[in-house]
């Protein structure tokens, strides 16, 4: 693994661990606004972590008065374990047991999503709207750029070959390198708002903490599990009652314009949704901080 540059070392040791069944999950825990009762739980997308969010973490604790994110099983400075059926069920799970860690359990929860923490955040809210016991009681759901329907998906190449290589896989993320990934990832931001070569070895820092590289075809199963639940996880999304927001940065590949946004806006007709600027694409958070803070 390459060595973690200052800030990235920084988010580590300002972050904390929590076990969950026995396993090591890396979270962010910040006091902000005082005299504010709210709460807001951030969930990362695939394949990073969530140092995703640092550019508006200080703009989030200016706004909340406290701000959580966690690393996923299998991401960033989160155990990785191999084998392992990763899950979007488990992950959520992995969030609830979190809130309990805090002594969260009973207040209400903003939560605010990206790419595969949509998924995630979907599951929350399925339980939440069950009323299953130790759920999350969620007072806003905030989603940004998230391929929350199977059929408007467009998944990397890479991806594709990963989720159903079979015997292929392993060879595959073991000839994974920092050229093969930055070369994948970096078509899905805007042609003006790329990452820089620092960035995209931070980003390969954390994907590569405890070979992460080596268990990413076992994450990728959500892209069918998202297919398979998609009434579960969609149908909640339609019928809940609480305030559900979508930002969008338009330029987005994997979820293309304007098919998702036409699908969106029918299925969920009471949902606010924020677009951003034309050029901003699949990554909000880091393509166009202040824009997404506005939104939030």
């Amino acid at each position: 693994p390459p060595q973690l540059s200052p800030a990235l070392h920084s988010w580590k040791t300002s972050g904390k661990f929590f076990t969950y069944k026995g396993l090591r999950i890396f979270y962010q825990d910040s006091l902000g606004v005082v005299g504010s009762p709210e709460i807001v739980v951030l969930l990362h997308g695939f394949p990073t972590s969530s140092y995703d969010w640092y550019k508006i973490w200080e703009g989030l604790t200016l706004r909340f008065h406290r701000v959580i994110a966690l690393d996923f099983l299998g991401f960033g400075f989160s155990d990785k374990p191999r084998p392992h059926q990763y899950s979007i069920f488990e992950q959520a799970s992995i969030v609830e047991s979190l809130l309990r860690h805090l002594g969260l359990q009973n207040r209400r929860i903003n939560l605010l999503s990206h790419d595969y923490g949509d998924i995630v955040a979907q599951e929350l809210l399925y339980r939440y709207k069950q009323n299953r016991s130790g759920r999350l009681t969620i007072k806003s759901l905030c989603l940004s750029n998230g391929g929350i329907f199977p059929e408007t998906h467009r998944p990397l190449l890479l991806q594709k070959l990963l989720k159903d290589g079979g015997v292929l896989s392993p060879i595959l993320t073991r000839l994974m390198n920092f050229f093969v990934f930055s070369r994948g990832l970096t078509p899905v931001f805007g042609p003006y708002t790329r990452p820089s070569e620092s960035e995209l070895w931070d980003m390969w820092a954390g994907i590569r903490n405890n070979d992460g590289n080596l268990v990413i075809d076992s994450l990728l199963q959500y892209i069918n599990q998202r297919k398979k639940f998609r009434r579960r996880w969609v149908g909640t999304l339609a019928s809940v009652s609480i305030p559900i927001h979508f930002i969008y940065g338009p330029l987005d590949p994997i979820n293309p314009y304007p098919e998702f946004l036409e699908l969106y806006r029918k299925t969920l007709p009471r949902s606010t949704v924020s677009i951003l600027d034309d050029h901003i694409s699949h990554y909000p958070q880091l393509e166009d901080p202040m824009g997404l803070l506005e939104c939030i």
